[in-house]
């Protein structure tokens, strides 16, 4: 399985996620609620993020250099763990809500800079068993084996 084909699945997962999130901030007057979904969504969102920077961006720098694209993203990145920081330090859940809307708005868009543009430029710089490599490397982080069908099992 490709690198970023596994990212793809990821941001499907995130994306259900942000959903359950959002919902959470539209309906609960909870902070402990709220602030329990989105420690959830912190977990895995900077999991993900790591997997990108220690992975992806490595691979891609040689190629792209340290601007561009990649400073953005990095740059996003550092912003999304902010509003966590952020999230964690609301005293009510009036401005603790607005971040996590902040939140969830940044983390969207920065997935959709990732999808149309950063993956895209993955698949054209870096060849097929360099992603490849690249995604047994994700699998054996995640703890995941994957078939030549790309089917997935616990390692």
């Amino acid at each position: 399985m490709k690198l970023t084909d596994a990212l793809l699945g990821e941001h499907g997962v995130l994306y259900a996620l942000f959903e359950h999130v959002s919902h959470v901030v539209a309906t609960s007057n909870e902070i402990g609620e709220v602030r329990s979904a989105v420690s959830v969504l912190e977990k895995l969102l900077l999991s993900h993020a790591r997997l990108e920077e220690d992975l992806l961006f490595p691979n891609l720098e040689p190629r792209l250099g340290p601007m561009g694209p990649l400073a953005v993203m990095r740059a996003e990145h550092r912003e999304i763990d902010q509003f966590f920081e952020t999230a964690k330090q609301s005293e009510d859940i009036g401005s603790l809500k607005k971040v996590v809307g902040d939140l969830l708005d940044v983390a969207h868009d920065h997935f959709q800079k990732e999808e149309m543009a950063l993956f895209a430029m993955a698949r054209q710089v870096l060849d097929e068993a360099t992603l490849s490599r690249l995604g047994d490397e994700w699998a054996a982080s995640r703890k995941v084996k994957v078939d030549s069908q790309g089917c997935m099992g616990a390692a």
